[in-house]
């Protein structure tokens, strides 16, 4: 594991070593992502400093000082859901102390999460994406670039119908493998949060797309005789197209078809594979599964789409509302 930033509060030496030993354990046992373990380290690192400052400890503290410090938190300016995510970080460090034994209570048992109004998703139209694919579309066909421009295009055509076609995660999609573009599979098989893997399933526009793309990159690499484990490599420090410029290309894409690249990101896109979905008839549960959600409560977020759905089946079918339009 990392060690502790070097720019937050000084911990005492029993409670740095108690956080290396929960990230541990989230890394080991829960299959935690490296993103998702440096936010909890943030999370942890602040409310043990807290903690520290307050002349207490992981061990000693009771609700009460939990309180407090999600008080400094919300003094500080943070939005109810960083304040929410820091406390369900803190309660799950609680909970890993008492499931070991260190400490007899959970403190933050007691402890209410900030409330919040879960805002609704942007939410592109059928024909925004339509307009995004038909630019790219237009620019991969051109002719005349040089080889790298040309790749360039390519891999953001395949990039697009793949996200669309599959809503996978940003963080799931540029870090796919290059056998997810052989052969003639329907499917893809995604690992996703927490190591899980699941099968998603890929237009056939999507697998031409990842098709064209890969047989250019096959031949770029022939050339640099250079080759990489992953679909979309690139000179980062993973090895692949990191999301920052797979969201800056998405938005630079959506200048140039229209769009205002303020609405537009990778995320965006995986709203609107699960809204357009619901929008023609799919099930929440398909949908929940499609995009690796653990929790159905994660996926209720859409379901202002199945509201309006239905509220357009009873204007259109229903013969009072029919009447009433009459009238």
């Amino acid at each position: 594991m990392n060690a502790p930033s070097a720019n937050t509060t000084a911990i005492n030496a029993d409670d740095a070593l108690l956080a290396e030993s929960f990230l541990e354990m989230m890394s080991a046992e829960r299959g935690a992502s490296a993103n998702t373990l440096d936010a909890y380290r943030r999370d942890i690192e602040r409310y043990l400093g807290f903690l520290t400052d307050s002349g207490s400890g992981s061990i000693q503290c009771g609700s009460e000082t939990v309180r407090q410090f999600l008080g400094t938190v919300s003094a500080s300016g943070a939005a109810a859901s960083t304040q929410a995510r820091i406390l369900s970080t803190v309660r799950q460090f609680h909970k890993f102390l008492y499931g070991d034994g260190l400490r007899g209570d959970d403190p933050t048992a007691v402890v209410d999460a900030p409330k919040q109004s879960r805002p609704l998703p942007k939410i592109l139209s059928i024909e925004e994406v339509d307009r995004l694919i038909v630019t790219a579309e237009a620019e991969a066909a051109q002719r005349g670039g040089s080889p790298g421009s040309a790749l360039r295009c390519l891999r953001m055509l395949a990039l697009l119908e793949t996200l669309y076609a599959s809503g996978l995660r940003v963080s799931e999609l540029v870090a796919l493998p290059r056998t997810a573009a052989k052969g003639d599979n329907p499917f893809l098989t995604v690992t996703g949060k927490g190591n899980k893997e699941r099968l998603v399933p890929l237009s056939a526009r999507a697998r031409k797309a990842l098709d064209r793309y890969s047989c250019a990159l096959e031949e770029q690499e022939e050339d640099s005789r250079e080759a990489s484990p992953f679909l979309f490599p690139a000179a980062s420090k993973e090895g692949h197209l990191t999301r920052q410029a797979f969201a800056r290309d998405l938005k630079d894409l959506a200048i140039r078809a229209g769009l205002a690249p303020s609405r537009m990101s990778p995320h965006v896109l995986r709203h609107a594979f699960a809204s357009h979905l619901l929008q023609n008839g799919a099930d929440l549960r398909a949908v929940q599964q499609l995009l690796g959600h653990a929790d159905i409560s994660t996926t209720q977020i859409y379901t202002h789409v199945l509201d309006e759905r239905l509220r357009e089946l009873v204007e259109s079918h229903h013969p009072l509302a029919k009447a009433s339009k009459k009238g």
